[in-house]
């Protein structure tokens, strides 16, 4: 029955943990790039249009990264490349939120934070799905698979956090939400390396 797959997902601590994380990636993700034509155009002084020109070249970067990442997991296990992306992510918020007035630094820092966060959605979905794609219930992925694309629900829920975070304390200030978002994911990717390392030795 539904209620028995329920119970069975919600005792395994991989998949659960995959849900928070992306739920808090999806968050991350939309209010990073919610807010950087904004803030392009107050750090630099520039019109709207050159602060989407800026957006655009973070996009590119975000998807010159998926196969940079693609290519290294043939020879790094995705649950390490996941931490350092998380890792190298909140630097890169934290680098926003505390280097106000410094120019292209800043904007630099915030076009990395699509370099480094671009493995994260594919990633943690798949972590979370591994187990329970090979296990004895292998059909309770059908219904995993849907609970990880509902948890992009944190693409609502966080971003007007962070938007509050900015009314009240400046823009800068509310690059501290994607950066706690962040910690999440590499909480979670530290995580299933320790499992994974257990497991091999």
């Amino acid at each position: 029955s539904l209620g028995t797959v329920f119970r069975r997902l919600l005792k395994n601590k991989r998949y659960t943990g995959g849900v928070i994380a992306q739920f808090f990636y999806i968050g991350a993700q939309i209010g990073v790039w919610s807010f950087t034509i904004r803030i392009a155009m107050q750090e630099l002084g520039i019109t709207e249009a050159k602060g989407a020109t800026i957006y655009l070249c973070t996009i590119i970067g975000f998807s010159i990264s998926r196969f940079i990442y693609t290519s290294l997991m043939k020879y790094i296990r995705p649950s390490l490349l996941l931490a350092f992306g998380g890792a190298a992510s909140t630097c890169c918020a934290l680098a926003v939120a505390f280097s106000a007035g410094s120019g292209w630094f800043l904007i630099i820092a915030l076009g990395l934070v699509s370099f480094f966060m671009s493995l994260m959605f594919p990633t943690i979905y798949g972590i979370a799905l591994e187990d329970i794609s090979k296990g004895p219930h292998p059909d309770d992925a059908k219904i995993g698979a849907s609970g990880l694309i509902m948890a992009i629900l944190g693409g609502a829920l966080v971003p007007p956090v962070q938007a509050m975070i900015s009314d009240s304390a400046g823009i800068y200030t509310s690059y501290l939400i994607p950066a706690f978002c962040f910690v999440v994911v590499f909480l979670y990717a530290l995580y299933i390396d320790r499992q994974e390392r257990t497991e091999l030795f």
